[in-house]
């Protein structure tokens, strides 16, 4: 059959856009007190935040960290750092991990009665002082004032009990004491339930409070070198600063050997800080300053997070006693031991000092030790997943190579342009792959990167010149 016309036909572009992959998005285990959220999220399953409001919303929110340490990350990256994605996963459950408190007399001021924030408001019960049962809403109104940190019963003016001086209370509360090391190793393995849940890879990891411990610390350094299996990331954990930790700045070789936190996945930090009356691990806060700086390089984690400001008036321990460090002190801190620290010298301010990983100093390839260039591969590796995912299980023939290679090349010089990298390329050596491979449909592209190292020391060498003498007196 004729075809007459002009006709125009579109074919698929050689060179595929880069999916670039999230950097400093932080995936975070522990304890909120859910049953204060007005929408809460599920137990145990990641839950995607994109604000502070949209955090209270769905973890509830309480100014006892200590019980509470998801709550010292919402304040901190949304209030302190500004900054944003962050995926929650909290363990405690209040359906099972709760107790029955039976009634009691409470005395009623200013027609309220402040109860423990600790309280399930749907379990309340309430009788006057006769013993009468009164009507939710009708007599009374229950909610959680998260300023004071308690759950109010408030007297309706509307109802029969209005002015009584005593009430009779019983409830249900939650136990955060019940969550175990099990529910937190747990909740950090569900990183892997990110995309489906979420549609977010995190490259960050956080267990405030919990990542001190050498089990949690372990579990998150695999995952954070296979998330889903796939996916590359780094976790920060935290000395311990509490009574059997580390309280003195020598004592933390000891500790990493002991602990074995001396993985190239592992980012160590110590002392606590404060800001304030407020106490953060010093990983929260780090992992705050990560996303600020990623974000001001369009995404990108090649520069390091040390010498920038946190958030912070002093470094403390666990029970708030300050941590003075002077500048040798700091220096074998961050420089001899490959702890990250926190230090007030120079620039104007706080700021976090290390840029090596915890495998520092007795792994010392460039790729692993210091955290920008280690984050580099990492995320450079994650983009390439995520984009040439979709080429899986197509014809593997020419025109798919050079779609490959092209696509690699042009993102990466784009790396390079921006000084990003030092320099990359992206081949297909013949040594690498060999015909069984090849016939197995098994392609091997090679990908040469050069992240920037942290410059950490610089030297200036001061000279006496006598000829600008010469030169400055002659007639």
């Amino acid at each position: 059959m004729a075809n007459l016309g002009i006709h125009v036909l579109k074919q698929a572009t050689r060179v595929s856009i880069p999916v670039v992959a999230d950097s400093g998005l932080p995936y975070v285990t522990g304890v909120s007190p859910i049953h204060t959220a007005t929408k809460p999220g599920k137990v145990n399953t990641p839950i995607l935040c994109t604000s502070w409001d949209e955090a209270v919303e769905k973890l509830g929110f309480s100014y006892d960290w200590e019980t509470y340490p998801l709550c010292e990350f919402i304040y901190s990256h949304f209030q302190l750092f500004g900054c944003q994605p962050v995926i929650f996963c909290n363990v405690m459950d209040p359906a099972t991990m709760k107790e029955d408190i039976a009634a009691e007399d409470y005395d009623v001021s200013e027609h309220k009665v402040s109860l423990p924030l600790a309280v399930m408001s749907g379990t309340v019960n309430v009788s006057d002082s006769a013993g009468a049962a009164l009507e939710l809403d009708a007599d009374y109104s229950v909610y959680y004032d998260d300023r004071t940190d308690v759950c109010v019963v408030e007297l309706l003016e509307t109802g029969s009990a209005y002015s009584a001086e005593k009430l009779s209370i019983s409830y249900s509360a939650v136990k955060p004491d019940a969550v175990v090391l099990a529910d937190i190793v747990e909740g950090v393995g569900h990183v892997d339930d990110c995309m489906t849940a979420v549609g977010k890879i995190p490259d960050t990891l956080c267990a405030p409070a919990w990542s001190h411990n050498t089990v949690v610390a372990a579990i998150m350094a695999a995952k954070a070198a296979g998330i889903m299996g796939l996916f590359h990331g780094k976790c920060l954990i935290d000395a311990d600063c509490g009574e059997n930790g580390v309280r003195d700045y020598s004592e933390l070789p000891g500790y990493k050997n002991k602990n074995n936190f001396v993985d190239e996945n592992q980012i160590l930090c110590w002392p606590m800080v404060k800001l304030g009356d407020y106490m953060f691990h010093l990983s929260t806060q780090m992992a705050g300053l990560m996303a600020s700086v990623d974000t001001l390089n369009s995404g990108c984690p090649y520069e390091s997070p040390s010498n920038k400001t946190l958030k912070m008036d002093a470094c403390c321990l666990a029970d708030g006693t300050e941590v003075m460090l002077n500048w040798p002190q700091v220096n074998i801190v961050a420089g001899d031991y490959g702890v990250v620290t926190a230090v007030n010298f120079l620039v104007g301010g706080w700021v976090l000092k290390g840029n090596y990983t915890a495998c520092y100093p007795g792994n010392t390839d460039v790729k692993d030790q210091f955290t920008p260039v280690s984050r580099m591969f990492d995320w450079v590796g994650n983009t390439l997943i995520r984009t040439f995912w979709s080429k899986l299980d197509k014809p593997m023939n020419r025109r798919l190579v050079d779609s490959i290679l092209d696509t690699c090349n042009i993102w990466l010089a784009g790396l390079v342009g921006t000084e990003r990298l030092l320099g990359a390329r992206a081949e297909m050596l013949e040594s690498e792959n060999n015909l069984l491979d090849l016939m197995a449909g098994i392609l091997h592209i090679h990908i040469y990167i050069t992240p920037p190292s942290p410059m950490q020391q610089c030297d200036f060498t001061l000279e006496y010149d006598t000829s600008y003498v010469e030169s400055a007196l002659a007639a």
